[in-house]
């Protein structure tokens, strides 16, 4: 059997009914988002509180870690244990992380909803990282999968106040997750392909909202070649996926869509 770490099991309930007065002066009991504080410990040393919806937290610390290129590996992570009474999950790592204070002395904060955090030079090694250039999207596979994600965001239908993120290969959706971070959830899908040892480097990284830079950043860390999504990138975004050769896909809805960089990678495209 492939190794797989340690995990506890401890999703929170991803809604809440609260009295809510409506425009006509009634009081309706209305669903609203969860939103908890989650400290994450590894080997007992405190790296940063995450607010997030509540569902997955061992995925997110998974992904978290990976994401910042503080594990390499799932090898490298002996169990994941998250405890809501005191809001933390504790990671212990095998053979402790290396420079983890070097690591972890530099912070920048992003604008993910929920603010999210970034360790280290943003461009530390990235320009190593080759895509890869052979993988090919139809148009229409895109449009289907985009949709199917809508289909999924049940918790965006009951509550609103969160972003969903998925990856997909071919015209499948292997994994979506909802959070109240657009960020999380990228470090949700990521932390899950991570546990069940799926390739990313043949996959495509669907949002919900909009292409910032985190999550270019995020995908090319990852080396998912491909991320679309239903609204608009930033300039920042844009140069970086320019760069390392990122396809990035934004508007897509209503069998429309703008190909910014990496147009390559996605046929049919006028047919």
């Amino acid at each position: 059997m492939r190794y797989r770490p340690l995990l506890s099991d401890s999703a929170r309930p991803s809604t809440f009914t609260v009295d809510a007065m409506d425009e006509n002066g009634a009081v309706q009991p209305t669903s609203i988002a969860g939103e908890h504080p989650l400290t994450l410990y590894v080997d007992k040393q405190e790296i940063l509180t995450l607010m997030t919806l509540g569902a997955a937290p061992e995925a997110l610390a998974i992904g978290f870690l990976r994401n910042q290129r503080l594990v390499s590996s799932i090898e490298e992570i002996v169990a994941v244990q998250v405890d809501w009474d005191v809001n933390a999950v504790a990671v212990t790592t095998r053979s402790g992380l290396v420079d983890l204070d070097k690591k972890t002395e530099k912070r920048t904060a992003t604008t993910g909803c929920g603010q999210g955090t970034v360790f280290g030079d943003l461009m530390e090694d990235i320009e190593s990282i080759r895509l890869d250039e052979a993988m090919r999207f139809d148009e229409a596979t895109l449009f289907g999968l985009l949709n199917a994600m809508r289909l999924h965001e049940s918790i965006y239908k009951q509550a609103g106040a969160v972003h969903g993120c998925a990856l997909a290969k071919g015209s499948e959706v292997l994994t979506f997750v909802e959070d109240v971070g657009r960020h999380n959830a990228m470090d949700k899908v990521i932390g899950r392909a991570v546990l069940t040892r799926q390739d990313l480097t043949n996959l495509v990284a669907l949002l919900s909202g909009r292409i910032s830079f985190e999550m270019v950043l995020k995908c090319i860390r990852a080396g998912i070649p491909i991320l679309a999504a239903v609204s608009a990138p930033t300039s920042m975004a844009l140069e970086l996926a320019q760069e390392l050769n990122l396809t990035t896909v934004g508007f897509v809805r209503d069998q429309r869509l703008n190909i910014y960089t990496g147009p390559e990678r996605v046929s049919g495209v006028g047919t």
